[in-house]
């Protein structure tokens, strides 16, 4: 039965690799793009603008018309970015539309695992730039897929054909 009020805009959260060879960031932006131009502006995207995955998701949520919110996992995790990161990193934040950062002075594992857990309790739906491999340890791609489907959170891999990571 219809209330007539609209219905809410989905949360789409993001999860994926920051390790992404050129080649896959060309693929893996086509592949975000395609998996969101259904929600168009109705969406709100929530990253936690990693290097990588996360802010291709980011700028493909803002090039669409949606809405950006972004979880800091710690005071100090824009200096663990590469230049071209941070300097994407600082772009998106300002067209972040809410921005939650965590109590972590520091980035860790454990950081990694409680921005993970804040992005999910926020998300009715999970994009996973995820090549399918087991954890490399906590807070990381691997363990948010798990989480989000133990949750029952519906998820979406993306690892287009021809892929791959940075170093192997």
């Amino acid at each position: 039965m219809r209330t007539g009020r609209p219905d809410p805009a989905p949360r789409i959260a993001v999860t994926g690799h920051r390790d992404l060879t050129e080649r896959t960031a060309g693929l893996v932006t086509a592949a975000v793009r395609d998996a969101l131009a259904p929600y168009g502006p109705a969406m709100v995207g929530i990253s936690c603008l990693a290097a990588g995955a996360d802010q291709i998701f980011a700028r493909a949520v803002l090039d669409l018309g949606g809405t950006l919110q972004v979880i800091i996992a710690a005071r100090g995790y824009r200096r663990t970015l590469p230049a071209a990161a941070a300097t994407a990193f600082d772009d998106l934040l300002a067209k972040a539309h809410r921005i939650w950062p965590l109590p972590f002075d520091r980035p860790t594992p454990a950081a990694y695992a409680a921005a993970n857990d804040t992005m999910l309790r926020r998300a009715d739906r999970l994009i996973a730039v995820w090549d399918g491999r087991p954890a490399r340890g906590m807070g990381g791609t691997a363990e948010a897929v798990t989480e989000a489907r133990r949750r029952a959170i519906g998820v979406q891999v993306l690892w287009p054909p021809g892929a791959g990571r940075a170093g192997g």
